[in-house]
């Protein structure tokens, strides 16, 4: 073959490639890689809880999709590989720049130029996420980190479907939306999503049909019917996979870490049958303190809302003290290693004055001594903090009246079931001071009630509403949630001004140590609430009303010992409620509990479900193959009852698998020239074919036909033969002819 005759081959396109690139053209391929990469995203919204990771990832894929549009339209006149690098600069500048706005503004150049402390954020963010997946349950948080490494990853998604829709490989395209959108229900081992299968097979409908249509060599009627066939098998064959698909809802794991959302739903991390260590507190003193994240003092009848005060800088500090000059104080240090707990806020003791060892990411709240962010998440942080310990006498504490509750104007009241003041009132009848009701009530719990995670749920008042109260005071046994509630609401009738904490209990003691510190280890079944009074002059005052755990708050009256200079003898803790060294409350756990016994042994997983769930991916990833198998057999049995053109082709469809030259200007006898010549095809097996070719083409209805099958395999072998084992492999899983083929009916000589 001569080299002018190789260039009129390959030129044979490109009257059509110019005009697949005119301006007018661009718009459907965007739309379709768009609509591909959220098919793609769709199924991570079972199990990943809604949030703002949901948006970053709509955003990029939007911006990704419009910027390859724009600059394909402007440069459609150029070189395609300068098209091409062009919209790939484009859109990686464009998702970027979007990804930094959303995750870490406030650390970038104008808001979307990315800096060192950027790149910081987002590998922090990153190490999160990471923690979150492999630790956590579905649906897991939509935490800032997931935002970030959701954002990315369907960043990378949306290019690359783009850059294939455009290229015109639809069925490469397809299979990555269906690849992508297949991994959380492999991973989670979760229900199959039938609405996402019809919408991949819809999708892949229209990528086939789009491109197929647009193939320079392929009449569009045949192709159109051929895209069409195949989009409708894909949709019958996902619909048919969707019910085989496991339905189990749980994640395969041995243990979770905790994601904090504030919104006292806590009972679900408790109740996880495998705790795990999630953070480690170092300090000199002899046990360590509660750590608390955030606090709750608004509550509208149904749920408390966390505090969201105003983000300081780290150099402006916490703000004056809260307790008067009167009152007897300590300094402590305490080292926090956060391990598996996902959050915007990180655990800090109370009262906290200043922390060193996080970046500037982490910001103040002075009005409860917390330290939050934005964008950062606490996986991963390794920080100090300097707190007081306050110690007021009992005479200091009793002198003193609680603050009253907050009016808030522009609310309206909230009604509370009589029982809960009712009970108040009963059970602090004849004391004398708020500090004293207060005792009595941390007392009564303590004494009337009994700590079970499973009560609520199975009397159905799981929450911290009124109504959920009133049960609880009935039922009288629950977690900390409940206890932390009750009392919260029954301080409140009684015209003391109080709040809740979410946050952690002092954990065990190790043998473990940092420095000369001693180091407490914290499980994630020791996630807890407390609530707080405000006594003005000493700040706020926790109480431990939850049953069977810790230390009730107690203060001890001031004495002066020989000669000293008055202060409080060993009263007892009064930063926090205080805590012996307990993993968490006594649960009591089924016979056939993998924990019971404390042996920690993990669940046995049934394999049937993975195996089921993998085999269903790799019938939808193999679908292209089978079709092209199905085709290639229908057509080798007509040839092997004499059918010329059936034969012919499929020879031309293996060509265009393997990604040979084809040219329909070219004769049967010239194209088996070629195939001898550059292929090695046998000469007497090619000519058998092309003869039957021509004779079914020129000789009179009713000539003699002989089988075609033998010499069809042998041609196709030869072909396979000539070029690479990747070039095999391509061929056999992603079959250009389906979407660039000709039909059957087509004329057999050009």
């Amino acid at each position: 073959m001569s080299s002018a005759e190789r260039g009129q081959r390959r030129a044979a396109p490109s009257s059509w490639h110019r005009d697949w690139e005119t301006p007018q053209s661009h718009l459907v391929p965007a739309v379709l890689a768009a609509a591909a990469s959220l098919v793609a995203m769709w199924p991570y919204t079972s199990v990943i809880a809604p949030g703002s990771w949901s948006f970053a990832v709509l955003a990029v894929i939007v911006v990704t999709a419009l910027a390859g549009l724009g600059v394909r339209t402007l440069l459609s006149r150029s070189r395609g590989w300068i098209r091409g690098f062009a919209t790939f600069g484009a859109q990686l500048a464009v998702a970027v720049a979007t990804l930094t706005q959303l995750v870490a503004g406030d650390t970038a150049i104008f808001g979307a130029i990315p800096t060192p402390t950027t790149l910081l954020t987002f590998r922090t963010l990153s190490e999160a996420a990471w923690q979150e997946v492999a630790f956590g349950t579905a649906p897991i948080e939509g935490t800032p980190g997931m935002r970030a490494v959701m954002g990315i990853g369907f960043a990378v998604v949306a290019i690359l479907i783009d850059h294939l829709v455009a290229a015109r490989s639809a069925v490469v395209a397809g299979l990555v939306a269906a690849v992508v959108g297949a991994v959380p229900m492999i991973v989670t081992l979760g229900g199959a999503n039938v609405v996402w299968f019809v919408m991949l097979g819809i999708v892949l409908l229209l990528l086939f049909r789009h491109t197929a249509g647009r193939h320079p060599e392929s009449p569009r009627r045949s192709s159109t019917a051929l895209a069409a066939g195949v989009g409708v098998a894909a949709l019958l064959a996902t619909v048919v996979v969707a019910p085989a698909l496991p339905v189990s809802a749980t994640l395969a794991g041995t243990g979770v870490g905790v994601t904090i959302d504030a919104s006292l739903r806590l009972g679900d991390d408790l109740r996880q049958p495998n705790p795990v260590e999630v953070l480690t507190v170092a300090t000199t003193a002899d046990s360590a303190p509660y750590l608390r994240l955030t606090t709750l003092s608004q509550f509208d009848g149904r749920v408390w809302q966390p505090d969201r005060g105003d983000l300081l800088r780290q150099s402006e500090g916490f703000g004056p003290e809260e307790w008067g000059e009167g009152i007897a104080t300590e300094q402590e240090s305490t080292s926090i290693r956060v391990i598996r707990v996902s959050s915007s806020w990180l655990p800090v003791p109370y009262p906290a004055t200043s922390i060193q060892g996080v970046t500037a990411t982490w910001q103040l709240i002075r009005e409860n001594r917390t330290v939050a962010s934005r964008n950062a998440d606490a996986v991963g942080s390794d920080y100090t903090v300097t707190s007081m310990r306050v110690i007021p006498t009992l005479e200091q504490i009793r002198a003193l009246a609680a603050a009253e509750p907050l009016a808030d104007p522009g609310a309206e009241p909230v009604a509370l079931p009589e029982v809960i003041a009712r009970t108040a009132a009963e059970v602090t009848a004849g004391e004398e001071s708020d500090y004293d009701r207060l005792v009595a009530l941390q007392g009564w719990f303590r004494s009337q009630f009994i700590y079970s995670l499973e009560t609520p749920v199975e009397e159905g008042f799981d929450g911290t509403g009124a109504e959920a109260v009133a049960q609880f005071l009935e039922a009288r046994s629950g977690y900390c949630v409940h206890f932390a509630g009750a009392f919260a609401l029954m301080a409140e009738s009684l015209g003391m001004q109080v709040r809740i904490v979410v946050g952690y209990l002092p954990g065990v003691l190790t043998d473990e140590k940092r420095g000369g510190d001693n180091v407490f280890s914290v499980a994630s079944d020791q996630l807890h609430s407390w609530p707080e009074v405000l006594f003005p002059g000493v700040g706020w005052v926790p109480f431990e009303p939850t049953a069977s755990l810790g230390v009730p708050t107690a203060f001890a009256a001031g004495t002066t010992a020989g000669g000293g200079t008055g202060g409080p003898a060993t009263p007892a803790p009064t930063v926090a409620p205080g805590a012996e060294e307990t993993s968490g409350p006594e649960v009591d756990r089924g016979e056939n509990d993998p924990d019971a016994g404390g042996t920690g042994q993990l669940r046995r997983l049934d394999p049937t479900p993975i195996m089921v769930g993998t085999a269903g991916v790799l019938f939808v990833v193999l679908l292209p193959a089978l079709i092209r198998m199905g085709v290639r057999t229908a057509r080798r049995g007509r040839a092997a009852g004499g059918d010329a053109g059936a034969a012919w082709t499929e020879l031309r469809a293996t060509m265009l698998d393997l990604r040979l030259p084809v040219s329909d200007a070219d004769s049967p006898r010239k194209r088996g020239a070629l195939l001898v010549g550059e292929n090695g095809v046998d000469a007497a097996t090619m000519r058998r074919l092309t003869d039957a070719v021509e004779r079914a083409s020129y000789a009179r209805e009713g000539a003699a036909t002989a089988d075609l099958a033998a010499a069809l395999d042998d041609v196709l072998r030869e072909l396979r033969r000539s070029v690479d084992r990747m070039s095999r492999v391509r061929a056999l899983l992603l079959p250009r002819s389906l979407v660039a083929g000709r039909g059957v009916d087509a004329p057999l000589l050009a």
